[in-house]
């Protein structure tokens, strides 16, 4: 987890605090809508994932009031005081880090088979 945060705090010039919470809430949005055993092959290749996913759900009834899905996952990333321009090159950095962890192939059905997700690879 810490190579992963540390590459997007220096590539997406951020926080290593929001880095981390963004790591979650991306990785938590990927086990709920993208392809489970593909996502949950990137998930065991990082180290803390499962705890930065939690960390990131905690706090509950606001989050489930945004409801799901991309636009809610974007509400929630601009509340750390991300720009579209930052959240786009968090995306791209984080499927970097994936397809180096799992390849491009298992990285690929992720980003095709989460709705939404193929306008930020």
């Amino acid at each position: 987890m810490d190579e992963l945060i540390g590459r997007l705090a220096t590539n997406a010039s951020i926080d290593s605090a929001v880095a981390e919470k963004t790591v979650g809430i991306i990785l938590g949005f990927l086990r709920s809508e993208g392809p489970s055993d593909s996502v949950q092959a990137l998930i065991d290749q990082i180290p803390g994932a499962d705890g930065a996913i939690e960390a990131s759900t905690s706090g509950g009834g606001l989050s489930r009031l945004m409801g799901g899905g991309l636009m809610a996952v974007g509400t929630r990333l601009m509340g750390l005081g991300l720009g579209m321009s930052d959240i786009q090159t968090i995306a791209r950095e984080l499927f970097r880090y994936g397809r180096d962890k799992i390849g491009a192939d298992q990285m690929g059905k992720i980003i095709a088979g989460t709705p939404g997700l193929s306008q930020f690879a």
